[in-house]
């Protein structure tokens, strides 16, 4: 008979060093608050390092968890979400661009509990144009805070916040499409 522990969430190393991303998320954001921006882009490069290294692990060594499968996707949207509100209220990015970020996150979520309230099974998987909307995002914090301290003109980065908002859009559509196929082609499904 297996044991009650077998079926509660192990707490891994990848799953340590995804918690550690997510208590990396509040010194960030007081970093940006007192215009520390040499501190702030380094604790956001050791954020996205730990990005990388808890993946890496888990996928090295067998620790990929339905624990980590949830709080990965949360560190990440915690760190971004929190980074650009934060450089929108300080006025280091368009405020346009901060609402396109967090509605397209919080449309899918949306969606997704939507489908799972009326038993739609939903299986959002990563995708080309979501990669390309998730670099941009980062880049753009990235190159924000560079700009604190090297010279990059106004129009590129005015340039890079249109792509970004692009991208994320048409990730977003994407995402959108996808679960709604997904829905259409498991109704058609013989029963």
């Amino acid at each position: 008979m297996a044991s009650s522990l077998d079926s509660q969430p192990r707490l891994t190393i990848p799953n340590i060093i995804t918690l550690a991303r997510i208590l990396l998320t509040p010194l960030f954001i007081i970093l940006l608050i007192q215009k520390r921006y040499h501190q702030a882009l380094w604790i956001f490069v050791l954020a996205g390092i730990s990005d990388m290294a808890d993946g890496l692990i888990a996928r090295r060594w067998q620790q990929k968890s339905p624990l980590g499968a949830f709080l990965d996707p949360l560190a990440d949207k915690l760190l971004m979400c929190s980074s650009f509100v934060t450089l929108s209220i300080y006025h280091l990015i368009p405020p346009w661009l901060t609402v396109i970020v967090i509605s397209r996150d919080v449309v899918l979520v949306l969606g997704v509990m939507l489908f799972k309230m009326v038993n739609f099974p939903v299986i959002v998987r990563p995708s080309l144009a979501g990669k390309l909307s998730t670099a941009t995002q980062v880049a753009t914090v990235l190159l924000v805070l560079l700009a604190k301290y090297w010279t990059i003109s106004p129009v590129s980065l005015k340039t890079w916040f249109w792509l970004t908002g692009a991208l994320t859009t048409s990730s977003g559509i994407h995402y959108i499409l996808q679960a709604l196929r997904g829905a259409t082609q498991s109704q058609n499904l013989p029963g």
